[in-house]
């Protein structure tokens, strides 16, 4: 478990890292983080009392560094409460896979997590961003395009891309330190001395 423990940590960093020193319009990066991967695989591997705790405090930590300190907004606002949704909606995935957890199962319900955050944020961004019609024409708009009336504004569909791309790589990242370390923990346990 340490080195899934220091890939959380790594992974807070990473996420802090990249909102106060990233470039702020480069498509590239935006929604590229390990979050989703730590709440899916967090909860599909560790522990009983860290499966859902460990990822949730990994996203209030980040948020405070980039919410409070950063961008200046608000911890209590309907976008941020979206992400903790979002995370416990991509938790519970992880838990209903904790006993068949591979890179086999848990890649394929990294893309379902992508989605279900995806799907989440984006509601709430329709409900509560009054830039949106609240039609149906501007829930799909919500969904797909997102808010064209900010200058070079970066479609929603490619923080979806992003998203898949960083979830499947921190997916696939967390699932080969999760083995390593069982691998470790074998090996050292197979060196040590036998007692009679």
């Amino acid at each position: 478990m340490i080195p899934a423990l220091l890939l959380v940590t790594s992974a807070i960093l990473f996420r802090i890292l990249v909102g106060f020193f990233g470039p702020i319009d480069a498509v590239g990066w935006m929604n590229f983080t390990p979050l989703a991967a730590i709440a899916l695989c967090g909860a599909a591997y560790f522990p009983t009392r860290y499966k859902l705790t460990i990822p949730m405090v990994s996203l209030l930590l980040s948020d405070v560094a980039l919410n409070v300190f950063h961008y200046h907004a608000s911890m209590g606002s309907p976008f941020v409460i979206s992400h903790y949704v979002g995370f416990a909606l991509i938790g519970l995935l992880g838990w209903s896979l904790q006993n068949r957890a591979s890179l086999k199962t848990l890649l394929p319900a990294s893309i379902a997590a992508s989605l279900i955050f995806y799907f989440v944020t984006n509601c709430v961004s329709w409900v509560y961003e009054p830039s949106y019609p609240k039609t149906f024409a501007g829930f799909v708009q919500a969904q797909s395009i997102g808010l064209p009336v900010y200058n070079g504004a970066t479609p929603a569909w490619m923080f979806l891309r992003n998203s898949l791309l960083g979830d499947l790589f921190f997916t696939a990242l967390f699932v080969a330190c999760m083995n390593f370390g069982r691998k470790t923990s074998r090996h050292a346990g197979a060196a040590l001395p036998r007692v009679a």
